[in-house]
């Protein structure tokens, strides 16, 4: 019986063991903030930007930058129907209202022209969310926002490793967000940044993830504002740092294990793959293909056929539109089709040759089928 072969699992070597049993041992007292020193400064560095502020999830990097920017009650932020909870669940506890839109049918993330459509005066933020390490038309949203004068944010969370005209995935935006949750190709279990080349903001958000005291407040436990308590550990700012010094590493892992899969099914004509235009170099966070409508393949019919198989996969994110706390949004056709037909391939760093053949196979073999007329019921 061969090994399951699960979705995701981190990379984690002697080096990231030896910073955290140090952070664990002597991390305290006066060292209690070293490595979260040495992780934020090591990450603006890597990423390009001016500041960084380490969190405890990605999705409190969004909160405290958002918030940072003045986003409340009444406001608007427009953002791509297809993701993930996180990326809206900071503007509604804002108090704000996601305007859901629709996506591109290459890349999956979010139609530039839709965004302009969807502009109000009610409008304070554009999301800009990467999935799956593919990158969104930064030129055109950044275009728009700077015509309308609105910020664009980034929501890097699955896009490290991703570059946009040598511009790293998280530097374009007013601020980027990244998550470092065991999934994630730079893990730290749990985890966030917020990185950003504006001090304003940066010394606001940084405020705000400490419950509100500044850091040059001299009276002890006095806050300057309500904020709130998104600040990492010490210990997971040490894995971290581990991390980050294997990035490229890491970075290599995931486009080999990209790579193995398009040779693989590349020549599957109706099954699309993440993108990598001319400008453009993605992390590959996710490897995901997307079957063509006329195969009747669904996301169930190929979760069936992989487990079996002893092959675990994710569903392609369901438009947030369609969840019991927003209302529909039908409009955003593409991010109501594709999910249907779409699946998250397994992807992590070690994942051998045969691994990824058994993958491959089963696709191949589940296209076949279809191809031949072997429909799911």
């Amino acid at each position: 019986m061969n090994a399951r072969i699960h979705y995701t699992k981190p990379s984690i070597t002697d080096l990231e063991v030896e910073y955290a049993a140090d952070a664990a041992r002597n991390g305290w007292g006066e060292r209690c903030y070293e490595y979260l020193g040495r992780f934020e400064q090591g990450f603006k560095t890597h990423i390009g930007t001016q500041y960084a502020i380490a969190t405890s999830s990605c999705t409190g990097a969004l909160h405290i930058g958002m918030a940072a920017l003045g986003i409340g009650p009444g406001d608007e932020v427009i953002m791509a129907d297809t993701n993930w909870i996180a990326s809206a669940a900071p503007i509604v506890h804002l108090g704000a209202k996601p305007v859901f839109v629709d996506i591109l049918p290459d890349s999956w993330c979010i139609d530039p022209a839709r965004v302009e459509a969807a502009i109000t005066p009610r409008t304070k933020a554009i999301l800009a969310v990467h999935l799956y390490g593919n990158l969104c038309d930064m030129d055109r949203l950044l275009a728009i926002g700077e015509r309308y004068g609105i910020p664009v944010i980034e929501d890097a969370a699955e896009a490290i490793g991703s570059a946009y005209r040598d511009r790293r995935a998280g530097s374009m935006g007013v601020f980027g967000a990244f998550s470092f949750h065991g999934t994630k190709t730079l893990t730290t279990g749990e985890g966030g940044m917020l990185v950003t080349n504006d001090p304003t903001l940066y010394e606001t958000a940084v405020t705000l993830s400490n419950h509100g005291r500044h850091a040059r407040q001299s009276k002890q436990f006095w806050p300057d504002l309500l904020g709130f308590k998104y600040k990492m550990s010490n210990i997971q700012a040490a894995i971290g740092c581990a991390q980050l010094e294997r990035i490229d590493e890491l970075i290599a892992g995931k486009r080999r294990v990209f790579d193995a899969y398009q040779a693989a099914l590349g020549g599957l004509s109706d099954v699309t793959m993440n993108p990598e235009p001319e400008g453009v170099r993605n992390g590959y966070w996710m490897p995901t293909a997307v079957f063509g409508r006329e195969l009747g393949i669904t996301r169930e019919h190929l979760q069936a056929a992989l487990n079996p198989e002893g092959i675990d996969a994710r569903v392609f994110f369901h438009p947030l539109s369609s969840l019991p706390m927003f209302e529909p949004c039908p409009r955003n056709v593409l991010a109501y089709d594709i999910p249907q037909r779409a699946i998250n391939l397994p992807s992590y760093h070690d994942m051998t040759a045969e691994d990824i053949e058994r993958v491959a196979a089963t696709v191949r073999r589940i296209h076949r089928e279809a191809r031949c007329g072997h429909r799911p019921a």
